[in-house]
């Protein structure tokens, strides 16, 4: 994840809110788990994809 890259559109957030938030303050992208369970893994691919900035990289 990479919050300098991160453009605010929240499409993590809205995609994978276990493992994904926006900062309150300026809206960029705040990883909430790291290491998530499995079944967020297809919510925190599909944000990484989804992601219009490319901020997200899911690592396996």
């Amino acid at each position: 994840m990479d919050r300098e890259r991160c453009c605010g559109a929240g499409m993590c957030a809205l995609t994978a809110p276990d493992v994904f938030d926006q900062d309150g303050g300026d809206g960029r992208v705040l990883l909430l788990d790291a290491a998530p369970p499995a079944g967020e893994h297809d919510a925190a691919r599909e944000a990484a994809q989804l992601c219009p900035a490319g901020a997200i990289t899911v690592l396996e």
